[in-house]
Parts: structure tokens; C-alpha cells; sequence
């Protein structure tokens, strides 16, 4: 079972580990030390689909995105979710799909959790008590140059996204801070995050 230790930063100071790489045979080891799911947070466009993705791959595990569940779900775009129902609607929605997922889950699982489904008391307490958590986490620049890329944040909609980025950064970051492993995600490509990813895994198991 995994251990509870204090939180864990990693990539930035004396903790940076964008160099460190990781043997197959290394990954293959670390995957048969995870005995559940383990669950991505942080804000819109920092990457946890992507690296999740790739997380899995490398882990030789399953991975599903919660907001794609949601959609699958409710059989309509998350956008039109919080339209037509109003943003506590979705929240309650997105608890229930994240709780399923976990409870679906047999060993190790890497599961993208939308950016404010970890700020819903019920849903982090579940994710915390059940899985891995890892906060990803970016410079406000970062996420404004992702998020850019797509149209569909519903959250970005009434305003000058870059204000609306650094306000919900700050207002999400006490309920981010307590994952147990802290990966900081700078502008360059996913690997370097994944490899953060997989040193604090490594460290905290």
C-alpha cells in the first residue's frame, strides 16, 4: 500500500528532475508498485490529458479523461452542460462519474480529472482517500498559451482569459496544495513533465 509522507515538489531547485530518465525496465518496476488508481489535478490547459496519456502508456495501463466520461454520460459537450444545467449541476455530475471510475479501477489506472473537480469537498476527499493524486501544475503564461489553442472552456467564456487563468489559479491552489506529489509543468514538451511524474511517483511510494 502506498505511504503517507508530506507532499513533494517536483522541478524546480534542487529537486529538478527534467534529466532524469527512466529504463523501461525501471517503468515496468515502478507500475508493479502501484496498487491504485492514480488521479490528475490542476488547472485547465496544463496538460493532464496529454501527459496522462502518456503516463498510461509508458505504466502499460488504462487511462480515461473524466470530462470525456462526463460528455459520454450526459451525451452532450461539457459546454452545453453548463449552459443548459448551470455549473452545480455538472459539479455534482463530474463527482459521481470520477467516483465510478475509481471504484472501476483495479491497480493502477491514470484518470485526467477536469480543473475544478478537485476543489468539490466530497470529490477530493474521495480522490485523496482512493487514489494517487498528482497536481500538475503551470506559470499562468503556460496555461494561457494552451487553453488558447481550444474553445470549448466554458470558464473563459465572460472574460479576458489570462485575468479569469491567474484569479482561478489562486483561488484553486489551497485545495490543489494538497496532493501529496507537486509537478511543476513548464512550456517545453510533455516528456519533460513525465519524467517529473514518474521521479515523484518513484519518491513517494
Amino acid at each position: 500500500m502506498l505511504a503517507l509522507r508530506p507532499s513533494a515538489t517536483i522541478g524546480g531547485g534542487a529537486m529538478d528532475v527534467q534529466q532524469t530518465h527512466f529504463s523501461a525496465q525501471e517503468i515496468a518496476a515502478l507500475a508493479r508498485r502501484i496498487d491504485r488508481p492514480i488521479v490528475l489535478v490542476g488547472m485547465m490547459g496544463v496538460g493532464k490529458s496529454s501527459v496522462g496519456k502518456r503516463l498510461a502508456s509508458l505504466l502499460n495501463c488504462p487511462f480515461v479523461d473524466a470530462d470525456e466520461e462526463i460528455e459520454r454520460s450526459a451525451q452532450m459537450g461539457i459546454p452545453e452542460i453548463f449552459e443548459t444545467y448551470g455549473e452545480d449541476y455538472f459539479r455534482d455530475g463530474e463527482r459521481r462519474v470520477i467516483a465510478r471510475l475509481i471504484d472501476e479501477s483495479e491497480g493502477c489506472r491514470v484518470i485526467a480529472t477536469g480543473g475544478g473537480a478537485f476543489c468539490n469537498a466530497e470529490t477530493r476527499a474521495l480522490i485523496l482517500h482512493r487514489a494517487l493524486t498528482i497536481w500538475l501544475d503551470s506559470e499562468v503564461d503556460t496555461l494561457v498559451e494552451r487553453t488558447g489553442r481550444k474553445d470549448n472552456r466554458p470558464l473563459l467564456k465572460d472574460g479576458e482569459p489570462r485575468e479569469i487563468l491567474a484569479r482561478l489559479r489562486e483561488e484553486r491552489r489551497p485545495h490543489y496544495s494538497q496532493a501529496p506529489i507537486h509537478v511543476l509543468s513548464g512550456p517545453g514538451p510533455h516528456v519533460q513533465t513525465i519524467n517529473k511524474v514518474l521521479q515523484g511517483i518513484s519518491q513517494w511510494l
